[in-house]
C-alpha cells in the first residue's frame, strides 16, 4: 500500500506495459491510463504510435537502448516522481516496452514511487518473451512437446550451474540475449543441453519489421550474424521451434513482404486526428509513425464570427472545405444556444465527400459537392448565380484558391475565421524518425508547408490531390507521388508507389 501523505493531490502513475511492438497488443487499461495522462515518459521499445491515445500530453522520450543508455535507470526513476510532483500534481503514464516486471526494471520505478510518496498503478504488458515466439509461429508450450518453459535475460551470462539448474525445462526463451549468444549456447551446451536442440531468433517480433531465423542451439549464433539480426530479438530454444514449419502465420500474411514491409511511413495530421490512413498503411505492412504538424486552435474573432452566424438571411451558399469546419460550425451554433435548424434556408457546399460525410453523420445533406475534390474545383462548379452571398467558414491560413475562382466568375465572396490553424512541434525523436522515413504522406498544403520549416523539403511525400501536390512544390519538394483520388486508399497506394519507386 501506497503512502500518499506527501504526495499531490492528483499525482498519479501509471507504469504500462506497452506490448512487443505490435500496437494493437497493448490492453485497454493501458489506453485508458494513456487517455487520461497529462504526461507520457516512454523509451525504446514502446511504440510511438500508442501516443496517438495521449493527443495533448506532454511527451518525454527516456529511450534506453541495449548497451548504449540515453538516460540512466536512476534519472528515470526521479524523473517519474518528479513529473508526477510538478504543477501541483499531475498524471503521469511510464510506458515501458513489453511487460512492466518482466526484465523491465518496473520494480525499481514503483519503489521510487513509493519512497516518494506518490500514489501509483501496474498496468501489465504482453512480453515479447511469448509475443514474439507466437507471432513466429512457435509456441512456448504444447501438450505434445514442452509442458514448461523459463525466460532468461541474455544480458548477463549465467552459465556453469544455473543452467544446469534449468535442465529439465523444456523451453528456454532469451531476451537480451544476441550480444551474448554464442557464450550462452556453449554454456547451455556445457550444462547438459543437446547440441542440435532447435533454435530460433526472432528480431523485431510482433512488428512489421519481424524477421525470424532458425537453426540449433549449436548453430544459431552464427545463424543470427550471418543474417545480420541485432536487438530488439528473442531467442527460444526447445522442440517447439520445430512447429513453426506448420503454424508460421504471421509472416506469410498477405502484404506482408510488399513495398511497405519493414519500411518507415509518416503519417503527417492535426494533433488529435484520425488515424485511419496510418491503418491502411500497417495493413500494407509499413512500420507507421503519426506525426502531428498542425493543430486547431479557437479562433480569435469569436465576437465578429458569432454576429455573423446569428443573422445568416442574406447568406445563400456556406462553404466548407474541411471536416474540422463542419463540426467547430456546430460546436458554435449550440455555444449561441442554436442547432442545425438554423441553417434552414442557407445551401451548404462541401468541398468533397469526406467533408460531405461529416455533414451527412451531423443529418445535414450537401447541396453541392465539386465532381473532383478541391477548392479550386469547388469554387469553378459551385452553382451559384451572381447576387449570391457566398460565405466560406476557415481557418485564418486557408489558400486563395476557391476565393479566386468564384471572383473569376463575378461572384462575391465572403469570408468568417471559423477556427485557428497553428502548427504542432513534434518531439524531437519523431524529428529524427521523419527524417528517416522511407516517405511521408501529405494531405493538405498547410502539412506541406511545416513540414517543409520543420524538417527541409529532402523527403519523398505522397500527397493528396493536386492542389496539395501545387503547395508541396511551391514548398520546395521534389520527390512528389499524387494519389489518383483524393482518398486515403489512394492515398496508401501513393505511398506504396513511391516506396517501390526506389526499392524496386
Amino acid at each position: 500500500m501506497t503512502d500518499v501523505s506527501s504526495a499531490s493531490p492528483r499525482a498519479f502513475v501509471s507504469l504500462i506495459g506497452a506490448g512487443p511492438g505490435d500496437p494493437g497488443l497493448l490492453t485497454v487499461r493501458g489506453m485508458q491510463a494513456l487517455m487520461e495522462a497529462d504526461v507520457v515518459l516512454f523509451d525504446y521499445l514502446a511504440n510511438p504510435d500508442l501516443l496517438r491515445y495521449a493527443p495533448d500530453a506532454h511527451t518525454i522520450y527516456v529511450g534506453k537502448k541495449g548497451f548504449s543508455e540515453y538516460i540512466s535507470q536512476e534519472q528515470i526513476n526521479a524523473l517519474i516522481v518528479e513529473q508526477a510532483q510538478a504543477n501541483g500534481g499531475q498524471r503521469v503514464a511510464r510506458l515501458k516496452g513489453g511487460d512492466v516486471f518482466v526484465f523491465g526494471r518496473g520494480g525499481e520505478e514503483a519503489e521510487a514511487c513509493a519512497l516518494a510518496g506518490v500514489p501509483f498503478e501496474i498496468v501489465p504488458g504482453v512480453s515479447s518473451a511469448i509475443a514474439a515466439p507466437a507471432y513466429a509461429g512457435i509456441p512456448v508450450t504444447h501438450r505434445e512437446v514442452a509442458r514448461s518453459f523459463a525466460v532468461l535475460t541474455g544480458n548477463t551470462q549465467e552459465g556453469g550451474a544455473h543452467y544446469e539448474r534449468l535442465s529439465g525445462v523444456d523451453t528456454l526463451v532469451l531476451l537480451m540475449g544476441v550480444r551474448n549468444l554464442h557464450q550462452i549456447a556453449a554454456d547451455l551446451i556445457a550444462a547438459g543441453r543437446d547440441p542440435q536442440t532447435p533454435a530460433a531468433t526472432i528480431q523485431w517480433g510482433s512488428t512489421p519489421r519481424q524477421r525470424t531465423v532458425t537453426g540449433t542451439l549449436a548453430t544459431i549464433a552464427d545463424v543470427v550474424r550471418e543474417a545480420g539480426l541485432e536487438a530488439p530479438a528473442v531467442t527460444v530454444v526447445g522442440e517447439v521451434v520445430r512447429l513453426r514449419d506448420s503454424l508460421r502465420w504471421f509472416d506469410t500474411r498477405p502484404g506482408f513482404g510488399g513495398p511497405l514491409t519493414g519500411q518507415t511511413v509518416a503519417v503527417t495530421r492535426t494533433r488529435g486526428g484520425a488515424s485511419g490512413l496510418g491503418d491502411l498503411l500497417r495493413a500494407r505492412g509499413a512500420s507507421v509513425l503519426e506525426v502531428p504538424l498542425i493543430e486547431f486552435a479557437p479562433t480569435a474573432q469569436p465576437g465578429v464570427l458569432h454576429e455573423r452566424l446569428r443573422d445568416l438571411s442574406g447568406v445563400r451558399w456556406l462553404l466548407l472545405t474541411s471536416n474540422h469546419a463542419v463540426t467547430t460550425l456546430i460546436g458554435h451554433l449550440h455555444a449561441l444556444g442554436l442547432d442545425t435548424r438554423h441553417l434552414a434556408g442557407v445551401k451548404l457546399a462541401a468541398v468533397g465527400p469526406s467533408t460531405a460525410r461529416s455533414l451527412e453523420a451531423l443529418g445535414l445533406r450537401a447541396d453541392f459537392v465539386p465532381a473532383t475534390p478541391g477548392a479550386r474545383h469547388l469554387g469553378a462548379e459551385l452553382p451559384a448565380m451572381p447576387g449570391d452571398t457566398l460565405l466560406h467558414l476557415t481557418s485564418q491560413l486557408a489558400e486563395d484558391d476557391l476565393q479566386r475562382a468564384l471572383e473569376a466568375r463575378g461572384l462575391t465572396y465572403d469570408r468568417a475565421e471559423l477556427y485557428r490553424t497553428e502548427p504542432a512541434r513534434p518531439d524531437s525523436l519523431s524529428m529524427d524518425r521523419l527524417r528517416g522515413a522511407a516517405v511521408v504522406t501529405l494531405a493538405s498544403g498547410s502539412a506541406a508547408r511545416h513540414l517543409a520549416a520543420l524538417v527541409g523539403t529532402d523527403l519523398r511525400v505522397a500527397v493528396m490531390g493536386p492542389q496539395t501536390g501545387d503547395a508541396a512544390r511551391e514548398a520546395g519538394f521534389t520527390d512528389i507521388t499524387l494519389a489518383h483520388t483524393a482518398s486515403l486508399d489512394a492515398l496508401a497506394e501513393a505511398a506504396e508507389q513511391a516506396v517501390a519507386a526506389v526499392t524496386g
